[in-house]
């Protein structure tokens, strides 16, 4: 019986040993990517290339507790180590129940003390970050957005400049010698989502009747992709968020871009009759004609934006000829219905948004 116990326990310590590795393996894997993957504005979201002061501040707090988290796991596995090594089985064991040791009070102290302490220094560290980033002041200058989480698409809304726009925010670059931060107010129109930009701030959840706030500073002009962090239905996961950091000057002239009305032209007449005909004007905004809706995103200037359906496809013709027909090809489950329009109509249709810039 012994014996078994005895085989019992070696394996047991084996397999230990081997979860051990397997964590070693994990944490230096993590700790290359923290130092490896430090490479500015990317398509690829990531925690471990920050450009914003809320994102750094996030990164170097993750640093910190991934090392206590391994200093940690370096003393228990170098205590299991030194065990299975020391305390082996060997040939001129007598199969005799070692002397068993009940209670030391060093020992219950040293585990009981130890851990306490590491809970309160990530806990004040935590704290000092939490609060140097939702108690932050801005200068005057600071750039005032709305963002509102919809099924599946984003609005941003710039209440200084009087204009609304779809599923790409552009923000200006904030330098050291003219820092130009972004408040964001964080809303929701239908269910739970979640604004997240991993190299420019933490998550933010986006509630029903609740006001949210965020910020951000980027420090290098470039394209950063978010994601939805939160499951809020079957397009989730295609809800992307696509932020453009401008130069200062790129920046006003997007702005006094956003500010025009709609371009017309007699040569797409036929087209804004078919959207003002239909039910496109009841969901759509197009500054400068009858259409007013709130339901889906503002098209004034929609050949500006880079992507169609909150980047789940390229804003090309080809695609927003599909986008029309069959919206569930590019989106499925999305909320926008097919119009059943004719072959004429649909190229119509496409010819007017086309010159939407």
């Amino acid at each position: 019986m012994r014996s078994r116990n005895c085989e019992w326990h070696n394996s047991t310590l084996r397999n230990l040993a081997k979860r051990a590795l397997l964590g070693l393996f994990f944490v230096t894997v993590m700790g290359w990517g923290a130092t490896g993957f430090a490479l500015g504005p990317s398509s690829t979201p990531s925690i471990f290339s920050p450009d914003s002061t809320p994102a750094h501040d996030i990164y170097h707090l993750s640093l910190f507790v991934m090392a206590v988290c391994l200093g940690i796991f370096l003393v228990v596995f170098s205590l299991i180590v030194y065990s299975i090594v020391k305390y082996r089985r060997k040939a001129t064991d007598d199969d005799r129940e070692p002397p068993q040791i009940y209670g030391s009070n060093q020992v219950e102290l040293a585990w009981t003390v130890i851990p306490i302490l590491i809970v309160v220094v990530l806990f004040l560290a935590a704290a000092r970050v939490i609060h140097a980033v939702e108690d932050a002041e801005f200068p005057p200058n600071t750039i005032e957005v709305t963002a509102t989480g919809h099924q599946f698409w984003w609005e941003f809304q710039y209440p200084a400049y009087s204009f609304t726009t779809a599923n790409e925010l552009h923000v200006p670059v904030s330098d050291g010698s003219h820092p130009t931060p972004t408040h964001i107010i964080l809303l929701s129109a239908d269910t739970d989502h979640s604004f997240w930009v991993p190299q420019l701030a933490g998550k933010i959840d986006l509630i029903p009747n609740r006001r949210n706030e965020m910020w951000i500073d980027p420090k290098v002009p470039g394209h950063y992709v978010g994601q939805c962090a939160q499951y809020c239905g079957m397009q989730h996961a295609k809800m992307l968020l696509n932020v453009f950091v401008d130069t200062p000057e790129d920046f006003q002239k997007w702005v006094q871009q956003q500010k025009e009305p709609a371009t017309t032209s007699d040569q797409v007449a036929a087209g804004r009759k078919v959207f003002e005909a239909n039910a496109c004007m009841n969901c759509h905004t197009i500054t400068g004609t009858i259409s007013h809706g709130r339901f889906g995103p503002d098209l004034t200037h929609l050949m500006s934006r880079t992507t169609i359906a909150s980047g789940a496809a390229p804003n090309t013709q080809d695609n927003l000829t599909l986008w029309i027909k069959d919206p569930d090809a590019i989106k499925p489950g999305c909320l926008m219905p097919a119009m059943q329009l004719d072959e004429q109509d649909v190229n119509a249709l496409v010819a007017y948004l086309m010159s939407l810039h």
